[in-house]
């Protein structure tokens, strides 16, 4: 794999050496990222901090929010090269081509 970056460089060899640096303090779970980590303190304490403006709905993850912001939008970014149908998520894309 090719990075244009060294830190992406010492991320992704993280991957292979299954070093985990950070570590939650509430249950003892590690991560290889201090992003994953931050993401995952969210389970324990609750916290939702990406709100949809049009349903007042709230998530923990960001990419859960914006495939939801679809539902609002009607975007559908993912095309089928085969049929030219699209969709809102790409395991709606890859379930799609399975059939």
């Amino acid at each position: 794999k090719s990075f244009n970056c060294s830190r992406y460089v010492i991320r992704h060899k993280k991957i292979h050496t299954g070093e985990k640096p950070y570590i939650c303090l509430v249950c003892g779970r590690r991560f290889n990222q201090s992003g994953h980590l931050t993401r995952h303190k969210r389970t324990h304490t609750g916290e939702k901090p990406y709100i949809c403006t049009e349903c007042g709905k709230s998530f923990r993850q960001n990419s859960i929010f914006i495939c939801h912001r679809r539902i609002h939008t009607g975007e559908n970014p993912y095309n089928c090269m085969e049929c030219g149908k699209n969709f809102s998520q790409n395991s709606s894309l890859l379930k799609h081509k399975r059939i």
